[in-house]
């Protein structure tokens, strides 16, 4: 895959105290799309949301099953590593605690991919106890794809490559993955106010 880089708009500023995690300017209306690959356009009757690898039995939801899922509305930051960050962003989604009620699991880590083939690996204990949710809205409005619709991984306190765009669901492993841009040095885990950038961070 190709990496490639558009759509940046808005101004730097620095953002409110306390907010920004170290190296990063708040790109106020501003919302850059970095993608690594073409955009995939996947119409919603087509898809589907899957969890699989150790677990007692997959599962696997339908758009419209999804979408009759209990919805949470998280305002959040959200931080890419390329330095940018965005402060109370809106979006609307299933909390991924609710998608892993009743799964019963030994796994430590999970696997996101997507269509387009990207991959992201996350210690499962990010996952959980509201940390993050699988979004299908943005702003009030369905989320664009650009932005990874019809749905992303949100994980707000982690790098924004670990809130995979396009999002098809979860493989549960008790061995830790690395995903895309973690095979190519990037750090496994992602935290914004450790600078966790690169592998070795």
């Amino acid at each position: 895959m190709s990496f490639v880089s558009r759509g940046f708009a808005g101004r730097r500023r620095a953002g409110p105290p306390g907010r920004l995690p170290p190296g990063q300017y708040d790109v106020a209306e501003g919302f850059p799309v970095l993608s690594a690959g073409p955009t995939p356009r996947t119409p919603v009757g087509s898809w589907d949301f899957t969890i699989r690898g150790e677990v007692d039995a997959g599962r696997r939801w339908t758009w419209e099953e999804f979408r009759a899922l209990p919805r949470e509305r998280p305002t959040v930051d959200i931080h890419c590593v390329t330095s940018w960050s965005k402060l109370d962003t809106r979006w609307e989604g299933v909390s991924v605690d609710t998608l892993l009620d009743g799964v019963t699991t030994g796994a430590g880590y999970a696997v996101a991919f997507s269509d387009g083939g990207y991959t992201t690996n996350v210690p499962l204990a990010d996952l959980r106890g509201g940390r993050a949710w699988v979004v299908d809205t943005y702003d009030g409005a369905p989320l664009h794809p650009e932005h990874g619709g019809p749905a992303r991984l949100l994980v707000p306190h982690l790098y924004f490559w670990k809130s995979a765009k396009w999002v098809r669901g979860l493989v549960l492993s008790a061995q830790d993955q690395p995903g895309f841009w973690e095979t190519f040095g990037y750090h496994n885990r992602g935290d914004p106010w450790r600078q966790q950038r690169y592998a070795g961070d």
